[in-house]
């Protein structure tokens, strides 16, 4: 069987075609762009934001202590300049500050970073301050050794 020639269906009217409608899908490359550049600039700027005082920490062999919470860093630079994280204090302000910082909870877990040329007797002043107002939980911070020093 042949086909015959086509008739327009219907009442033999010709069909229009439907108008154009606009795409009504939203348009994701240019999201997927922004949040790759996005991605990528807080993955560089992350690891810039922790301390930023720049303090040579000695090097040890012991491994790293578990923490369940960001602890307060307390600093020591080389001139003996001491950090309660990126704000710089006076010795004798350090305890009321800690104390006002912490809700006077004395459980808070600080640690002590100072840098390897520092006097020894600076580093013993501030943990003497801090064992004097009773904060207990006191760790020292050290750098690991990299893996051709050991």
């Amino acid at each position: 069987m042949a086909a015959g020639p086509m008739q327009p269906m219907g009442n033999g009217r010709r069909t229009r075609r439907p108008r154009y409608r606009p795409m009504s899908e939203i348009n994701v490359t240019p999201f997927v762009d922004v949040m790759l550049v996005l991605l990528i600039v807080f993955m560089v700027t992350a690891p810039l934001l922790t301390v930023g005082v720049p303090v040579d920490l000695p090097r040890t062999q012991a491994g790293n202590v578990p923490a369940e919470d960001e602890p307060l860093v307390i600093s020591v630079t080389r001139e003996g300049e001491v950090f309660i994280q990126e704000t710089p204090i006076v010795l004798e302000n350090l305890v009321p500050l800690l104390i006002a910082i912490t809700d006077a909870n004395r459980e808070t877990r600080i640690f002590l970073r100072g840098d390897e040329a520092i006097n020894y007797g600076r580093v013993m002043q501030v943990m003497g301050a801090l064992n004097s107002a009773g904060f207990s939980q006191v760790a020292l911070v050290a750098e690991l050794p990299s893996p051709g020093e050991r």
